[in-house]
Protein backbone atom coordinates (compact mmCIF):
# COMPACT_ATOMS: atom_id res chain seq x y z
CA UNK A 1 0.00 0.00 0.00
CA UNK A 2 1.17 3.79 -0.60
CA UNK A 3 0.94 6.65 1.70
CA UNK A 4 -2.71 7.70 -0.10
CA UNK A 5 -4.36 4.34 0.43
CA UNK A 6 -2.75 4.25 4.16
CA UNK A 7 -4.12 8.17 4.57
CA UNK A 8 -7.71 7.13 3.40
CA UNK A 9 -7.65 3.71 6.15
CA UNK A 10 -6.12 5.91 8.93
CA UNK A 11 -8.75 8.36 8.26
CA UNK A 12 -11.20 5.68 8.87
CA UNK A 13 -9.89 4.07 11.43
CA UNK A 14 -9.64 7.65 13.41
CA UNK A 15 -13.27 8.35 12.08
CA UNK A 16 -14.43 5.07 14.01
CA UNK A 17 -12.12 5.45 17.19
CA UNK A 18 -13.93 8.84 17.61
CA UNK A 19 -17.38 7.58 16.78
CA UNK A 20 -16.89 5.11 19.35
CA UNK A 21 -15.67 8.24 22.32
CA UNK A 22 -12.19 6.06 21.88
CA UNK A 23 -10.35 9.54 22.11
CA UNK A 24 -6.65 8.11 22.65
CA UNK A 25 -6.30 5.81 20.04
CA UNK A 26 -8.27 8.50 17.22
CA UNK A 27 -5.35 10.31 17.80
CA UNK A 28 -2.69 8.10 17.58
CA UNK A 29 -4.52 7.04 14.20
CA UNK A 30 -4.59 10.95 13.31
CA UNK A 31 -1.03 11.05 13.64
CA UNK A 32 -0.59 8.20 11.35
CA UNK A 33 -2.82 10.00 8.52
CA UNK A 34 -1.06 13.36 9.27
CA UNK A 35 2.56 11.41 8.57
CA UNK A 36 0.96 9.44 5.53
CA UNK A 37 -0.22 12.85 3.81
CA UNK A 38 3.43 14.51 4.86
CA UNK A 39 5.14 11.43 3.14
CA UNK A 40 3.15 10.75 0.22
CA UNK A 41 5.17 12.53 -2.99
CA UNK A 42 1.46 12.61 -4.97
CA UNK A 43 0.77 15.17 -3.26
CA UNK A 44 1.88 19.11 -3.82
CA UNK A 45 5.05 19.76 -2.83
CA UNK A 46 3.99 23.18 -0.51
CA UNK A 47 0.96 21.17 1.45
CA UNK A 48 3.92 18.55 2.62
CA UNK A 49 6.39 21.34 3.64
CA UNK A 50 3.80 22.51 5.67
CA UNK A 51 2.76 19.50 7.32
CA UNK A 52 6.59 19.05 7.90
CA UNK A 53 6.57 22.40 9.77
CA UNK A 54 3.34 21.37 11.44
CA UNK A 55 4.85 17.91 12.41
CA UNK A 56 8.28 19.91 13.51
CA UNK A 57 6.62 22.45 15.84
CA UNK A 58 3.91 20.52 17.54
CA UNK A 59 3.84 16.92 16.28
CA UNK A 60 0.49 17.93 14.74
CA UNK A 61 -1.01 19.47 17.48
CA UNK A 62 -0.29 16.45 19.55
CA UNK A 63 3.08 16.96 21.75
CA UNK A 64 2.73 19.80 24.24
CA UNK A 65 6.45 19.38 25.31
CA UNK A 66 7.60 20.19 21.17
CA UNK A 67 5.33 23.32 20.77
CA UNK A 68 6.58 25.00 24.62
CA UNK A 69 10.14 23.79 23.78
CA UNK A 70 10.10 25.88 20.48
CA UNK A 71 8.13 29.00 22.15
CA UNK A 72 10.62 28.57 24.74
CA UNK A 73 13.52 29.04 22.23
CA UNK A 74 11.35 31.93 20.14
CA UNK A 75 11.01 33.65 23.41
CA UNK A 76 14.92 32.93 24.44
CA UNK A 77 16.26 34.14 20.69
CA UNK A 78 13.50 37.58 21.72
CA UNK A 79 15.42 38.42 24.30
CA UNK A 80 18.61 38.06 22.96
CA UNK A 81 17.92 40.03 19.69
CA UNK A 82 16.15 43.01 21.62
CA UNK A 83 18.88 42.75 24.00
CA UNK A 84 21.58 43.38 21.24
CA UNK A 85 19.61 45.58 18.73
CA UNK A 86 15.81 46.37 20.25
CA UNK A 87 16.09 48.85 22.53
CA UNK A 88 17.82 52.20 22.73
CA UNK A 89 20.99 52.86 24.58
CA UNK A 90 18.42 55.68 26.41
CA UNK A 91 14.56 56.47 26.43
CA UNK A 92 13.64 59.08 23.87
CA UNK A 93 12.96 62.11 26.33
CA UNK A 94 10.50 64.41 24.64
CA UNK A 95 11.66 68.02 24.15
CA UNK A 96 9.24 71.30 23.99
CA UNK A 97 9.82 74.54 21.79
CA UNK A 98 7.70 77.45 21.82
CA UNK A 99 6.56 80.53 20.39
CA UNK A 100 5.15 83.85 22.51
CA UNK A 101 3.43 86.27 20.53
CA UNK A 102 1.16 88.89 22.10
CA UNK A 103 -1.49 87.00 24.21
CA UNK A 104 -0.92 83.65 22.07
CA UNK A 105 1.18 80.65 23.72
CA UNK A 106 2.20 78.13 21.15
CA UNK A 107 4.46 74.60 21.87
CA UNK A 108 5.60 71.74 20.07
CA UNK A 109 6.31 68.64 21.85
CA UNK A 110 8.51 66.21 19.60
CA UNK A 111 10.01 62.71 20.66
CA UNK A 112 13.80 62.19 19.02
CA UNK A 113 13.89 58.71 17.41
CA UNK A 114 15.70 56.19 19.81
CA UNK A 115 19.19 55.82 18.98
CA UNK A 116 20.85 52.28 18.41
CA UNK A 117 22.91 50.69 21.42
CA UNK A 118 26.35 51.42 20.69
CA UNK A 119 29.45 49.89 22.24
CA UNK A 120 30.67 45.98 22.55
CA UNK A 121 27.71 43.75 22.24
CA UNK A 122 28.19 41.88 25.09
CA UNK A 123 28.55 44.85 26.95
CA UNK A 124 24.47 45.36 26.54
CA UNK A 125 23.45 42.43 27.60
CA UNK A 126 22.95 43.26 31.13
CA UNK A 127 20.41 42.49 33.77
CA UNK A 128 18.94 45.88 33.75
CA UNK A 129 18.32 45.24 29.66
CA UNK A 130 17.06 41.77 30.34
CA UNK A 131 14.65 42.46 33.13
CA UNK A 132 13.05 45.37 30.28
CA UNK A 133 12.89 42.84 27.69
CA UNK A 134 11.81 40.20 29.71
CA UNK A 135 8.55 42.17 30.39
CA UNK A 136 8.18 43.02 26.51
CA UNK A 137 8.26 39.55 24.98
CA UNK A 138 5.92 38.07 27.74
CA UNK A 139 3.93 40.80 26.46
CA UNK A 140 4.07 39.87 23.03
CA UNK A 141 3.28 36.67 23.40
CA UNK A 142 -0.27 37.87 24.31
CA UNK A 143 -0.74 39.95 21.47
CA UNK A 144 -0.51 42.84 24.01
CA UNK A 145 1.94 45.82 22.73
CA UNK A 146 4.66 46.86 25.04
CA UNK A 147 4.27 50.28 24.35
CA UNK A 148 7.80 50.55 24.81
CA UNK A 149 10.29 53.06 22.78
CA UNK A 150 12.00 50.78 20.57
CA UNK A 151 14.76 50.84 17.48
CA UNK A 152 13.54 50.24 14.08
CA UNK A 153 15.02 46.57 14.54
CA UNK A 154 13.73 46.16 17.58
CA UNK A 155 10.05 47.01 16.37
CA UNK A 156 10.33 44.83 13.75
CA UNK A 157 11.62 41.64 16.27
CA UNK A 158 8.93 42.49 18.42
CA UNK A 159 6.66 42.02 15.25
CA UNK A 160 7.44 39.10 14.21
CA UNK A 161 7.31 37.52 18.04
CA UNK A 162 3.61 38.87 18.43
CA UNK A 163 2.88 36.36 15.28
CA UNK A 164 4.78 33.93 16.01
CA UNK A 165 5.58 32.96 20.07
CA UNK A 166 1.05 33.00 20.09
CA UNK A 167 0.96 30.70 17.50
CA UNK A 168 3.34 28.27 19.07
CA UNK A 169 1.23 28.95 22.68
CA UNK A 170 -1.80 27.95 20.68
CA UNK A 171 -0.18 24.95 19.09
CA UNK A 172 1.14 24.16 22.77
CA UNK A 173 -2.81 24.56 24.51
CA UNK A 174 -4.25 22.66 21.32
CA UNK A 175 -1.79 19.66 22.44
CA UNK A 176 -2.42 20.20 26.14
CA UNK A 177 -6.07 20.23 25.49
CA UNK A 178 -6.03 17.09 23.29
CA UNK A 179 -4.36 14.95 26.47
CA UNK A 180 -7.16 16.96 28.66
CA UNK A 181 -9.63 15.69 26.57
CA UNK A 182 -8.99 12.10 26.85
Amino acid sequence: MGPAELTRMYRQLRKSFEDAKNEPDAADFYYGEMEMRRLDPARPRGERRLLALYWALSGYGLRASRALGWLLSAMTATVLLMMLWGIPKEAPKPQSAGTLTGRHLTFRTDTPDPVYPAGPLMARLTEQRFDKLLRIVINSVVFRSSGQDLTTAGTYIEMLSRVGEPTLLGLAVLAVRGRVKR
